[in-house]
């Protein structure tokens, strides 16, 4: 099944999708650690239909794929949406209640849009830059705020998003990570285990029940947690670059890169704001 959380719906990565191989059972003839050792066909989930198993391989349709560029140009722009957003909420909305509340609800429309992408079958560029752009009024708002009190934090976490994730993309490079079903399958039940236990926190913490923020406080165990959470975001950064790298590999459709910038700004948003925080932690330590 997809799991219902947009950040664990990686459409290459859910059960009821075989790309990658990572929904298949090992068969007979199955190179550990390859699925796609054997037979370019018989886990290629954009093979054209009617094609057996085991037949000789024919010739690659060139047109209407995905390619890197494709990719590198569909992320452009949906980062590029959120980085409007937020320098506009930023600049327009000044730090009050008023600003919060239209955070809040910036975040929730953002979230429902990235549902109702995640349980679609084909990409919606609209949907996708919808996302980004309440997405990036969410992010502007909460920027504002910390730099209102911990001065540069922003600045800062961007600096972090971008060295996490290319530190990220060279050790997967240098192969030094394999995503295989295995990898997958521990690191989603660990990403998933994790949320859960940050949503318990955040209803014991309404109720009164854990006082300043509980798990997410401004403390060690805050800090702690968050550095979890950033490395939580390096594996699904993982599991986007092998969305990506298996796409352009097996020739899948060119409105797939909407799902891989979809994917990456999902990942890259979630490290942003850990990272944020995390930031803020260590300056109150100073």
């Amino acid at each position: 099944m997809r799991s219902s959380n947009p950040v664990f719906s990686r459409r290459g990565f859910s059960r009821d999708n075989g790309y990658a191989g990572f929904n298949t059972a090992p068969q007979a003839g199955y190179a550990q650690g390859n699925p796609y050792a054997q037979n370019p066909y018989a886990q290629n989930p954009y093979a054209q239909q009617g094609v057996r198993y085991g037949a000789p391989p024919q010739a690659p349709v060139t047109t209407d794929r995905m390619t890197m560029d494709d990719v590198v140009m569909r992320s452009a722009l949906t980062l590029g949406t959120v980085a409007v957003g937020a320098v506009l909420a930023w600049t327009l909305l000044p730090v009050s209640g008023t600003s919060y509340a239209l955070a809040f609800g910036a975040a929730i429309v953002a979230m429902v849009l990235a549902l109702v992408q995640s349980f679609k079958r084909t990409p919606s560029p609209a949907l996708i830059l919808g996302y980004a752009a309440f997405e990036g009024v969410f992010l502007g708002v909460i920027s504002e705020m910390y730099n209102s009190r911990w001065s540069g934090a922003p600045f800062q976490a961007v600096l972090g998003t971008m060295a996490v994730s290319a530190a990220t993309l060279l050790i997967y490079k240098a192969g030094w990570i394999r995503v295989t079903a295995r990898y997958a399958r521990i690191g989603m039940a660990i990403a998933m285990a994790f949320v859960l236990v940050m949503a318990v926190n955040l209803l014991l913490v309404a109720f009164g029940v854990a006082e300043n923020g509980g798990l997410r406080s401004f403390g060690p165990l805050g800090a702690l947690v968050g550095i979890i959470a950033i490395v939580l975001g390096a594996f699904f950064l993982t599991l986007d670059f092998k969305q990506i790298e298996d796409g352009i590999a097996y020739g899948a459709p060119r409105s797939e890169s909407w799902l891989a910038a979809f994917g990456l700004t999902m990942t890259l948003v979630w490290i942003y704001v850990e990272m944020l925080r995390l930031v803020a932690i260590f300056s109150n330590n100073d």
